[in-house]
Formats: C-alpha cells, sequence, structure tokens
C-alpha cells in the first residue's frame, strides 16, 4: 500500500495561510471506482483512500509510515515568497500622505 505525504495548499478563495503548516499522510486508491448503473454515483470497496492522518512535521509522517511498513512518497511543496508591503493596509489611509489618493 503506498501513501502520499505532503502539505496542503492554501484555500484559493482567501489569501490566508491557515491549515497550510500541517502535514498529511493519504492513502493511494487501490482499486478503480465503480459507477452505480440505477443512480450513476460512484463507488469504491477501498476504505484506505478515506482516511487522512495530518502530523505536525514531515519527519513525524514519515516516521509513522515507517513504523507501520507503509511505502510513501513525499510531496514537496512550493512555497510562494510574501507579499509584504513597507506600510501595509493602514498605508492606504495615512494622514501624510504626499501624493492624491488613487482609489
Amino acid at each position: 500500500m503506498i501513501a502520499r505525504i505532503y502539505q496542503p495548499a492554501r484555500n484559493a478563495m482567501t489569501s490566508g495561510q491557515a491549515k497550510t503548516k500541517i502535514w498529511v499522510l493519504e492513502f493511494t486508491q487501490s482499486s478503480a471506482r465503480d459507477i452505480d448503473p440505477l443512480m450513476g454515483w460512484t463507488a469504491t470497496d477501498d476504505t484506505q483512500s478515506q482516511v487522512k492522518l495530518r502530523f505536525s512535521s514531515k519527519e513525524a509522517a514519515l516516521d509513522y509510515a515507517q513504523e507501520r511498513g507503509i511505502q510513501a512518497q513525499v510531496t514537496e511543496p512550493h512555497k510562494r515568497k510574501p507579499n509584504v508591503r513597507a506600510g501595509g493596509y493602514g498605508e492606504n489611509f495615512a494622514t501624510n500622505r504626499k501624493g492624491a489618493w488613487t482609489h
């Protein structure tokens, strides 16, 4: 059984970084999904693919996988560079502004 260890990406609807510091161990699917002929729903008999374990560090996730004999594939995250302005949000409302307020 193969598992994937990764750090989840941030939610595309927000600019925050919440829930991106944890590491997740997730099992890959071992069998294909079947389509129910009556309802059209997808189903599988593989319950391991529903399991997601969360860890505080990559090393903790790797240790867990090694203790239980699970093959793990680590995916390193792609970090974005921080977009920090000198004055921040408060710069929009500064009273000592020299130029015209554009918005």
